[in-house]
């Protein structure tokens, strides 16, 4: 299948195809970003703070960007994903380290994507929470396993205009749009521990280790499902289009990320705050806060935003922790080998999400794991994005592809607020 930004002119030069086509990876990776945890962690800042917790996602955006086109910029010129050219450039330690603790904290998250799934279509439709975990983790497994990249990319796409039940949501409650506007722009920050823990929580959310490994992943299958791409290094002259493709994809799908993110936190600061409904656990007590405040609507459309994102998001995280152990232990991978072939990367696909599934199910507190998948996100999340920066910069592995002078200082401007994050974390830890 010939890929639509791989066409060419009669000089042999990529054309460059109209900006919704070139949208793929950056999208799928910033709204998988939304994934039930994360739409946990929006609403609790919205309910506990209301309008004052709204400027984060501002300041995030950027810092989103730039280690997120790091990432990719990595996969299409070296061709290879983070675990492979981290395997190639690191000691071994740093590389498993890395990777077991990347590997312990998508299951995790995938087991409480999973519950909240659950727990959003038992709202729904009544049932057995146990019974629809099963079958979210059966169908996931199954998507990954038998669909071809080719047409499973797809998929995913469409999967994320189930972001847009939260823009409806917004638009079903009456929004005070100049008190939204003055909090944004002036917002009342509070030093105290409940306001730091809650903005380095979204930091965190925003900003997660999966995300890099996916995207750079999906970057590397990209070249593999077009016959006629290769890795930049090996084709420079396919840069100048691919470069642009990966600047305006990143752009896009974290801005998107970020604004669902917002219209969800803004949602539950007009309803729930103001109704001073504010010890919000979970995406599921989310919804069904909503349902009396907001009215039926507001509530089946959020519950119904649950379950998409949440079908787009646990296949992310757990291709994300296939990606990264087999490139780390140089195993065959990507979603478009047959099962005999990636029998390995699939087992992990497979093992991973079925897991999470049963985490799901079990007595399991959802916040406590949700929690220390928080501190581990939060505990790689820092070497990953030093390395990563590295990377970008030496010659010996992008060639003449390093970063710009903007980039660079985009992605350690992220890599020091994340490490600040994490500091603040371990303080309030002890």
């Amino acid at each position: 299948m010939k890929n639509v930004a791989s066409q060419r002119n009669s000089n042999n030069r990529i054309l460059s195809p109209p900006w919704y086509k070139k949208l793929g990876p950056g999208l799928i990776t910033g709204a998988a970003d939304d994934d039930p945890s994360g739409i946990a962690t929006y609403s609790q800042g919205g309910a506990q703070f209301g309008y004052n917790m709204l400027w984060t996602l501002l300041f995030t955006y950027p810092l989103m960007v730039g280690i997120q086109i790091v990432s990719a910029r990595i996969g299409r010129v070296t061709g290879k994903g983070l675990a492979g050219n981290i395997r190639d450039t690191f000691s071994p330690w740093l590389l498993y380290a890395i990777v077991g603790m990347l590997l312990v904290a998508n299951t995790i998250n995938i087991g409480a994507d999973i519950a909240a799934m659950a727990d959003a279509v038992r709202l729904i439709a009544g049932g057995s929470h146990g019974a629809y975990s099963v079958l979210f983790g059966v169908i996931s497994v199954l998507l990954q396993v038998f669909i071809p990249y080719n047409r499973y990319v797809h998929v995913l796409k469409w999967l994320t205009l189930a972001l847009l039940a939260y823009v409806f949501v917004v638009f079903s409650v009456h929004i005070p749009w100049l008190d939204v506007l003055r909090s944004v722009v002036v917002p009342h920050i509070s030093l105290n521990r409940e306001y730091v823990t809650t903005a380095v929580a979204i930091l965190g959310t925003t900003i997660s280790p999966y995300l890099f490994f996916w995207q750079a992943s999906q970057e590397v299958e990209e070249v593999n499902a077009d016959p006629n791409a290769q890795s930049l290094r090996k084709a420079p002259e396919q840069a100048r289009a691919h470069l642009q493709r990966i600047k305006i994809d990143t752009y896009i799908g974290m801005g998107i990320s970020n604004l669902i993110a917002f219209f969800i936190m803004l949602t539950t600061a007009t309803t729930l705050f103001n109704a001073d409904i504010t010890d919000i656990q979970t995406s599921a007590q989310a919804a069904e806060a909503l349902r009396p405040i907001a009215g039926e609507f507001a509530f089946i459309l959020f519950s119904a935003g649950l379950v998409g994102t949440g079908m787009l998001a646990v296949p992310v995280l757990a291709g994300s922790a296939a990606y990264a152990v087999a490139g780390a232990l140089g195993w065959s991978k990507g979603l478009d080998l047959n099962l005999t072939m990636g029998k390995r990367f699939y087992g992990i696909i497979a093992a991973s999400t079925l897991i999470g599934a049963a985490i799901g199910i079990s007595d399991v507190d959802p916040i406590k794991a949700l929690y220390w998948a928080a501190v581990i996100n939060g505990v790689i999340s820092v070497p990953i994005m030093a390395v990563m920066m590295l990377m970008a910069q030496r010659r010996d592995i992008m060639g003449p592809f390093i970063v710009t002078r903007r980039l660079k200082y985009l992605g350690w401007a992220a890599t020091f607020a994340m490490a600040f994050a994490v500091l603040l974390m371990f303080v309030y830890m002890l």
